[in-house]
């Protein structure tokens, strides 16, 4: 039975009422529709938040993860005072300050072959708010065993992009991607940036998108919308060819559930996502490597160079004294980059001690005289083991 609009309602959504096309009909779909959105970051604060107001009848919400102070930049459902609650329900509390009358269903998990059909197979439209690859396949070969529409959006630095799968006769993501970019060509947000109003651009669309497929407004036709901050026009829409017929997943023989069942998503992109803050303090050769302690204590020591290997615009958030700026690409393009007149040590730096370490490799090649050590940890341990006023970015 379908739950009609109560008198408050008129009032509140009274702006879309009126809206040619939408008006009591469009309103009371979404009041008797659902929406789960995986993902309570960048993208799904503002996709729950616009949900939430324009009156959804039901939303899923899919993260395991807790606050941190680095989400708040773009995070925009969180505060100060939530660092280190759980994601799912400081997004509950907000949408519900929003619109009192939502029902909201938490799962505070992470979504995986085991659960994902059990999680989503209870919802009209799943909304793909994650960033990383093998969620995004997962996701897809769900919404097509369950027959569900899939909004999914991404973005990083100043660009953005979405997509609706698996809407009639459209695509599913297999269709576009077979297989995974290769992992080295894919980043995070920590790793090369985000604007916070480039995702929250894209959270918005994808709540748009899904209000139009539920009231009846989506014209049907598959696209994919890139969106840059930094260009103009910032939009524009490229035409989706339809479904593959060999797909694997959607296609005449697709395998559907069973290609859940059957896929190792994690190693068929790639294997796990490397640590890299893990991989920087590993101490390897001592010959080679220097803790932040020692490296503190030999500069107060004696002569010395030190080559910094971030990109420019790091070493200008901050920088250690007396170093010198040469981005890793160049520095490898041109190890003479930095030809000191003398033998003195040199100690190279980064961010996690990562970068640093390929570095100070190629100068030992090249320099085989001197001596060429790297910071275990980058600057983020010098952070930790030296100077806690040093920022961490």
């Amino acid at each position: 039975m379908s739950t009609k609009l109560a008198k408050d309602d008129f009032r509140r959504y009274g702006r879309q009422l009126i809206l040619p096309g939408f008006g009591r009909t469009g309103q009371e779909k979404l009041l008797n529709a659902s929406v789960c959105v995986v993902g309570a970051g960048g993208l799904g604060c503002p996709a729950l938040q616009y949900l939430a107001a324009a009156g959804i009848g039901r939303i899923g919400i899919v993260d395991h993860d807790t606050i941190s102070l680095s989400n708040l930049q773009r995070q925009i459902l969180y505060r100060d005072t939530q660092i280190g609650e759980l994601k799912v329900e400081a997004a509950r509390s907000a949408i519900q300050a929003i619109n009192a009358g939502l029902k909201v269903d938490l799962y505070p998990c992470a979504l995986d072959a085991s659960n994902s059909q059990d999680i989503l197979s209870g919802y009209d439209i799943l909304l793909d708010c994650t960033d990383n690859a093998p969620t995004r396949y997962l996701l897809s070969d769900t919404a097509v065993a369950l027959g569900k529409p899939l909004v999914s959006g991404a973005a990083l630095r100043f660009d953005g992009q979405l997509a609706t799968y698996n809407l009639g006769d459209g695509p599913c993501y297999r269709c576009l991607y077979p297989k995974p970019a290769a992992r080295a060509t894919m980043g995070s947000c920590e790793e090369n940036g985000i604007l916070g109003p480039v995702v929250g651009t894209i959270g918005t669309l994808q709540a748009l998108e899904a209000i139009k497929i539920l009231s009846g407004l989506h014209d049907g036709a598959p696209t994919l919308l890139i969106f840059s901050a930094l260009t103009v026009p910032s939009f524009r829409s490229i035409k989706l060819r339809r479904r593959k017929p060999d797909c694997v997943a959607c296609g005449q023989n697709g395998k559907r559930r069973d290609l859940i069942d059957q896929s190792d998503y994690v190693a068929f992109c790639g294997g796990e996502n490397p640590d890299y803050e893990r991989l920087g303090k590993e101490p390897g050769d001592p010959a080679h490597r220097i803790s932040g302690k020692e490296l503190h204590d030999t500069l107060a020591g004696g002569a010395h160079h030190i080559i910094d290997v971030r990109p420019s615009i790091e070493f200008e958030i901050c920088s250690l004294p007396n170093s010198t700026n040469i981005p890793l690409p160049e520095l490898l393009a041109n190890p003479e980059a930095f030809e000191p007149k003398d033998d003195q040590p040199l100690f190279v730096v980064c961010r996690l001690g990562n970068d640093s370490q390929i570095a100070a490799k190629t100068l030992r090649e090249f320099r085989p005289q001197t001596t060429v050590k790297d910071l275990i940890g980058g600057l983020r341990a010098w952070s930790h083991e030296v100077d806690s006023s040093f920022p961490i970015y």
